[in-house]
């Protein structure tokens, strides 16, 4: 599988990312003209309007009522269509007003008719998930994905590369459009598209296969903590596929996914532990961590035999430590 096949997953990153981004590049609002003094009185300051970061940064922080009211003030003085965004996204999650899709969906419009890129990549996810009586259809959320993808919204690139190269009800797959799209979600730092691009040039699909670019991508994809990429280019590193071979490195960056609870990397951590192969062989730890995997669904006949002819004691301890890890 190539990637996360749920395009829904794209807006998990955009709900708190790519809204803040796109505030932290507005200028903070304009205050409010002071009144003129009353005789001999100095003028007293008048409250400014809520800049985009305060909202924001609200938001970010969980204080969801202070980003409300924040960004409805931003509305209510200079219709900003970034508030008008975040106004949709606090009803669409229910984020300290009641959950309210119909009026997101308004919210939403508002500010993509103002030419919010957030705005606009929302009302094609609600295509892609069937909300606020929107029509579950991909197709339908295509033009929204172009629309955004067009101001440089990177996530509306990589779902375009998604529905690109498992095609949808109106095209069929063409795996080249699908590569050109991930690669502009890549040209914008998104982590997925990069990953997805990686694997395309090692399939050599939608694009001439080159195994060497193919590695340069997924360790980008792995430096941005893409937890697939990380095992991917792991296994690039360990047999020297498109990079120097590496065993530690990949010895490394195997037990840094395990650690974030992945079971492939478990499994496949273990049996470096095991053999001794980028880490010094420690038959207790591999056992630990073969128990996590096969817990967490990764079964392992050669290292299920290889803990069963292991001393009692040991077994016992890493049967324990297997324990004290999933509490």
């Amino acid at each position: 599988m190539i990637v996360r096949a749920v395009l829904a997953a794209a807006i998990l990153a955009g709900a708190t990312g790519p809204m803040a981004a796109q505030a932290s590049g507005q200028g903070p609002a304009r205050a409010a003209a002071p009144r003129p003094p009353a005789a001999a009185q100095p003028a007293a300051p008048q409250a400014s309007v809520a800049t985009p970061e305060q909202a924001f940064g609200a938001y970010q922080r969980g204080h969801y009522l202070t980003a409300f009211r924040f960004a409805t003030e931003r509305v209510e003085a200079e219709a900003d269509p970034v508030s008008m965004t975040l106004l949709a996204e606090l009803h669409a999650g229910g984020l300290g007003v009641p959950l309210n899709e119909e009026r997101a969906l308004g919210w939403y419009r508002l500010a993509a008719d103002r030419g919010d890129r957030n705005a606009i990549f929302a009302l094609g996810m609600m295509h892609i998930d069937g909300r606020a009586g929107q029509t579950r259809d991909p197709a339908l959320a295509r033009p929204f994905f172009e629309k955004a993808a067009a101001l440089g919204h990177a996530a509306a690139a990589y779902n375009l590369g998604l529905l690109a190269l498992t095609g949808s009800s109106d095209t069929e797959a063409d795996p080249v459009l699908a590569a050109r799209w991930f690669q502009a979600a890549t040209d914008e730092g998104n982590a997925d598209a990069t990953y997805a691009l990686a694997v395309l040039f090692k399939e050599g699909r939608g694009v001439a296969a080159d195994i060497a670019r193919s590695a340069r991508l997924m360790e980008a994809a792995a430096a941005q903590d893409l937890i697939e990429a990380q095992i991917d280019f792991a296994v690039m590193l360990f047999n020297g596929q498109g990079v120097p071979r590496d065993e530690a490195r990949a010895a490394a960056l195997f037990r840094k996914a395990a650690l974030r609870g992945n079971p492939v990397a478990m499994n496949r951590y273990a049996r470096l532990l095991a053999a001794g192969r980028g880490v010094t062989a420690d038959p207790r730890m591999a056992a630990q961590w073969h128990t996590l995997a096969r817990l967490l669904g990764a079964q392992d006949d050669w290292l299920h035999d290889y803990v069963q002819r292991m001393d009692p004691v040991l077994r016992d301890q890493a049967e324990r430590g297997a324990q004290a890890w999933m509490k």
